[in-house]
């Protein structure tokens, strides 16, 4: 029994680390798919419509039965933070990010990405969810890591070096009708657009989960915050996509890659990630979701190498390696102030058990004196009663 009880503490430990480490093989997968996709023509506006359509058909059936009766309702205010939700995800953040995948390659767009975690934090220091007291050793590690995070970023952007080969990986063969990266002169200002593309595209992502988290103190319920989430993200964008599609054949949509893209990213990109996400960021914060970056990173380049002859240069991987260590430095220091913290929270209440049993030991000598109080009392009464029939 003792064991049985130590496996499930420890299962539920591991949940929040298991669900993240998912959650990043079905982020490599999208990138991998939703590449090739985008090489083939298929128009990214046109693909993140189809993306949430999908996620909203596949979470809200789900959100209709399992949350109808613990479902908080709506206020104007409550509205208009899922409307800027949507706004920040599925239309600032997708479109911007699928432009940037197209310009530059999926271990590249990732690698961006790890800043994630480092603009999340200091979004939450100008929000005041999180406190920085530079004297400490914590905030000091949070503060360089974001500095070195960013510093990898400009690295990746402004300098390419030559390209690295990984053994074995130009015998490989690539899906049919893949089209490689441009080669020619133009990719160099295509790649710095599309790094510019991929740093704003993470910015709005690190405000989706700042105010995610300001509306889940509210809005407990997670699938219902993530199918009204993705409908209005899906009402959003196919406003955007009117005004920058023009023509009608940029809808068709065949059982080919493109519906596989559109499918795969809303069902799991979409859905089940906002979902999970919000779960674990009730228990762990914000800053902890964006922590497992790097594992898609390292995925996506295993996977683009050898499946679409992805060239890597010598930047990307400087700049990747100084992102992580400033992404780790962040975590390192919102690891030792949820140590602080917890150490805080069990001082507080051995301090109120120590109050609570002070307490109790007062009330009960108190009632202790008021028996036996009553008990003297009691026996004077009664040498009375005895000693005046004697008079």
């Amino acid at each position: 029994m003792e064991g049985d009880g130590f496996c499930g503490g420890f299962f539920q430990r591991c949940k929040p680390y298991i669900a993240m480490i998912s959650l990043q093989f079905g982020f490599a997968g999208m990138n991998i798919i939703t590449k090739v996709s985008l090489n083939r023509g298929m128009s990214h506006y046109v693909l993140v419509v189809y993306r949430h359509a999908f996620a909203t058909a596949a979470i809200a059936p789900f959100a209709l039965v399992l949350e109808r009766k613990v479902r908080p309702k709506i206020t104007f205010l409550m509205f208009m933070q899922m409307f800027v939700l949507g706004l920040l995800g599925p239309v600032i953040d997708q479109n911007l990010y699928y432009a940037g995948l197209k310009f530059t390659s999926p271990t590249y767009s990732c690698a961006i990405s790890n800043m994630l975690p480092a603009m999340t934090f200091v979004m939450a220091v100008i929000c005041r969810m999180e406190k920085v007291d530079i004297r400490k050793v914590r905030c000091q590690a949070k503060v360089i890591g974001t500095v070195v995070t960013v510093a990898g970023a400009m690295l990746m952007t402004l300098y390419k070096g030559q390209v690295i080969n990984f053994l074995g990986s130009q015998y490989m063969h690539h899906p049919r009708n893949y089209v490689p990266e441009n080669t020619t002169d133009s990719a160099e200002k295509d790649w710095v657009k599309g790094s510019i593309l991929l740093i704003i595209a993470t910015l709005a992502w690190a405000s989706f989960f700042i105010l995610q988290a300001v509306t889940l103190r509210k809005y407990s319920a997670q699938l219902s915050l993530t199918a009204i989430v993705c409908f209005l993200g899906t009402l959003q964008s196919i406003a955007v996509t009117f005004v920058m599609e023009h023509k009608p054949s940029v809808w068709n949509i065949g059982w080919d890659m493109n519906l596989l893209a559109a499918a795969y990213a809303g069902i799991v990109s979409s859905g089940i990630t906002i979902y999970v996400q919000g779960i674990v960021m009730q228990k762990r914060g914000p800053v902890f979701v964006t922590a497992f970056s790097p594992l898609m990173m390292i995925i996506v380049a295993i996977m683009g190498t050898f499946i679409l002859a992805e060239k890597i240069y010598l930047g990307a991987i400087m700049g990747a390696v100084l992102i992580v260590i400033g992404l780790y430095s962040v975590l390192w220091g919102k690891y030792k102030e949820q140590g602080e913290k917890t150490i805080e929270a069990v001082t507080e209440t051995e301090t109120v058990k120590c109050c609570n049993g002070n307490l109790e030991t007062v009330i009960e000598g108190a009632e202790t004196n008021d028996i036996e109080m009553q008990k003297g009392e009691g026996c004077k009464e009664l040498r009375v009663a005895i000693s005046v029939p004697k008079a």
